[in-house]
């Protein structure tokens, strides 16, 4: 009789588990020591962008899901909107906040794609730097631009039918046990 909330409930919990492993990942200690990436909430919001967006292009690049696409999109937005509220955003400036979270993951998967289809790695080091380390200059991104071309191929290997369950991994951080230096 209620089969179809069953339905509705199960793309939601993969989408949700999804959304977890990118936290996860983006949480790695790694990214803060080792990589230099700022332990400020906009540094911790740029690693869970960039996860995310590799994550929903993995989800396009073969699964074509949609749906799941989009409800890994929903999850994020409602993390932002709790992690805002924690920070003591109130509700009149909530709404614009959650919409430029969600709109500098948007424009983030532009400019990371565009980099990563790009051959050499001078350009996917360029856009890090800028958003990553909101810098143009200074220490280089190689280690996380080495990074994030491992979590490409790491992705790309993962079993459609692992990611359709919502379950995916990431490669080790440089830094990390099981990372290289």
């Amino acid at each position: 009789m209620f089969t179809w909330l069953a339905k509705k409930s199960q793309p939601n919990a993969k989408a949700r588990e999804l959304y977890g492993a990118v936290v996860a990942q983006a949480r790695t200690p790694a990214f803060y020591r080792t990589l230099g990436v700022a332990d400020t909430p906009e540094g911790r919001y740029e690693l869970i962008a960039l996860h995310l967006v590799l994550t929903l292009d993995r989800l396009d690049a073969d699964i074509a899901d949609e749906m799941l696409q989009r409800e890994t999109m929903e999850a994020f937005v409602a993390d932002m909107d709790g992690a805002m509220r924690q920070m003591g955003i109130g509700d009149a400036g909530m709404s614009r906040n959650v919409k430029k979270a969600a709109g500098g993951v948007h424009a983030r998967s532009f400019v990371y794609r565009a980099a990563l289809a790009q051959a050499g790695d001078a350009a996917l080091e360029t856009a890090l730097a800028e958003h990553v380390y909101h810098r143009r200059s200074g220490p280089s991104a190689s280690p996380l631009t080495l990074y994030v071309r491992a979590a490409v191929d790491h992705l790309a290997a993962l079993p459609a039918s692992d990611l359709r369950a919502g379950k995916i991994s990431f490669p080790p951080v440089p830094g990390e046990p099981g990372g290289h230096a």
